[in-house]
């Protein structure tokens, strides 16, 4: 089975064929998506789209919409989470990047959602950019007030953060990026990752593979991110499916494995 572990389906660049996107997937082979919160004032519409019976949502904030809400509650998230098709927390984190929202207050945000993955048991769903040290020290100061599982999505920082989540028992998940010609750092952080904690993602509409780099991204061109993963781990296809088919039901285990 494949799975898409990460997509943007509400955003407003699938506002036109939003059906037909989701017709392609399924085509494609794509049996599964989880349609990601980009902010809590948003969770409507992110839910929405799970409306349909092969997608599932999570509820939080990403880093560069932190300062929207600086006061958002662990509380909050947490009784959003009361439903059902939720299944993770976040997307969450740090991008000292483009820093879009203050670094304190992209911190303090990101700790609530820690807070919430704790209490909820749901998995937290971390971005991070250009924030390792920083990073790793939060997810270590919170892992330590209780353990709580966690997701690195599109993973594209250095091996040292890399191998402090994974001692944090962290899955990891490869998306887009990891068949870009000049993306070798990523591809060596790859080849290191535990192997059954490996997922895959498109990060839809961003981050299209090859062949598709520049053009809109969508689910149905996830098969190339899963070949490119089976290449950089030395597996043939049916092994990286099976492979990241598991890793993803013992994550997100609130989805009934079919």
């Amino acid at each position: 089975m494949l799975i898409d572990s990460h997509v943007n389906l509400h955003a407003p660049q699938f506002d036109e064929d939003r059906e037909a996107v989701i017709s392609r997937a399924l085509a494609a082979g794509v049996r599964l998506m989880v349609n990601i919160c980009d902010r809590v004032s948003n969770f409507e519409a992110v839910r929405g789209v799970a409306m349909h019976p092969d997608i599932w949502c999570t509820v939080g904030t990403h880093p560069h919409e932190a300062k929207e809400n600086p006061e958002l509650t662990a509380a909050t998230l947490v009784e959003l989470a009361q439903d059902p098709r939720v299944v993770g927390i976040g997307e969450c984190g740090l991008d000292f990047h483009y820093d879009l929202s203050p670094r304190d207050i992209q911190a303090q945000v990101f700790r609530v959602h820690c807070e919430a993955a704790r209490e909820t048991g749901l998995p937290l769903v971390v971005h991070t950019r250009e924030a390792d040290e920083v990073m790793g020290q939060i997810l270590e100061e919170e892992y330590a007030r209780g353990p709580f599982r966690i997701l690195m999505h599109c993973y594209t920082s250095g091996a040292e953060l890399a191998r402090k989540a994974a001692g944090m028992g962290a899955w990891f998940s490869v998306a887009g990026i990891a068949t870009f010609k000049a993306a070798d750092d990523v591809r060596a952080v790859v080849a290191e990752m535990p192997a059954d904690r490996i997922i895959v993602e498109t990060d839809c509409p961003y981050l299209a593979p090859v062949p598709y780099r520049g053009r809109r991204n969508e689910p149905a061109f996830l098969p190339h991110v899963l070949a490119k993963l089976a290449e950089i781990r030395g597996w043939s296809l049916d092994e990286a499916e099976a492979r990241t088919e598991n890793a993803f039901f013992a994550l997100f285990d609130r989805i009934p494995r079919p």
